[in-house]
């Protein structure tokens, strides 16, 4: 199991050289991956109807993960980025194949796409996309963005998408990975039917339903679950204590990942979050 982590993204601050120290330490340390949230716009809650209910308001920072990556690419060597997870269907297909290809070809082959559909409606609307079709609009994105990354001219046509002889270049040199999140029954089936891998943010007890319907899904559908990449988050502020046990846990819950979160634990600082990279790794000593 490989151990990554959670990068802060809504207390750690725009200094380019705190950026460059946090990827460059966690890559030393040895952690195998940095995971990026993903918001393009942030909205005001109130007054809202319908309501929105998810965790990040207008007061939220985040860097973008494509520019923020191509940044980390040419600062590092060896550590996997992830998108932990871009919300694909407020995003043109075309565009996020090719960010993601740049990525991949910037960073010599590390890119982990990891994909969602999200919760903010007041986001959609914003960047010109329909929030009530995203689920089933996504599976044919990631239908599309397989091509495009294969074949240098392409001649497709979808329900929602239509491209006629046009390609990608330059091509990423592998099929980059497309993982997905989320916390529902239909997230899960379709993960099952198309993805590679699943991104889960929840305790053991809370995600081994999802998992195991994953599973069932995957048997179904004929697909190998040994072939089917699990990713979990763990606390950092469950202390030294538990890091140990949470890791362990995991570990024989059969993910394939696990990535430390800090962010929202009480650290106020780039300076505090680097050192949280240092002491999880002395504690845990993977």
């Amino acid at each position: 199991m490989k151990i990554g982590v959670v990068f802060p993204q809504t207390e750690f601050g725009d200094d380019p050289a705190a950026l460059k120290e946090f990827a460059q330490t966690a890559e030393a340390l040895g952690y195998s991956h940095i995971l990026v949230y993903d918001h393009v716009l942030g909205a005001v809650h109130a007054g809202r109807e319908p309501r929105l209910t998810g965790p990040y308001t207008e007061e939220a920072s985040f860097h973008e993960p494509f520019v923020l990556f191509g940044y980390w690419a040419g600062v590092t060597t060896t550590i996997e980025l992830v998108t932990g997870v871009i919300i694909l269907p407020q995003r043109q297909t075309a565009l996020v194949a090719k960010q993601a290809a740049e990525i991949d070809v910037l960073s010599g082959g590390r890119l982990r796409l990891g994909v969602g559909t999200g919760w903010n409606y007041v986001e959609y609307a914003a960047l010109g996309e329909d929030f009530h079709n995203r689920g089933r609009r996504q599976e044919e994105q990631i239908d599309l963005l397989r091509k495009l990354w294969t074949e240098p001219v392409l001649d497709y046509t979808g329900k929602w998408h239509r491209i006629e002889r046009a390609g990608l270049k330059p091509l990423p040199t592998r099929q980059i990975p497309i993982w997905m999140g989320g916390f529902s029954e239909p997230a899960y089936r379709r993960a099952a039917r198309i993805a590679d891998g699943f991104i889960f943010g929840g305790s053991p007890a809370a995600v081994a339903p999802g998992l195991e319907l994953i599973r069932e899904e995957m048997a179904k559908n004929g697909r190998d679950a040994a072939t089917f990449g699990v990713e979990a988050m763990v606390g950092y502020d469950a202390g030294p204590e538990k890091w140990g046990e949470q890791a362990e846990t995991w570990r024989k819950s059969g993910a394939d990942y696990i990535s430390v979160r800090a962010m929202n634990c009480g650290l106020s600082s780039p300076k505090e979050h680097i050192e949280a990279l240092r002491r999880y790794k002395q504690e845990v000593g993977f």
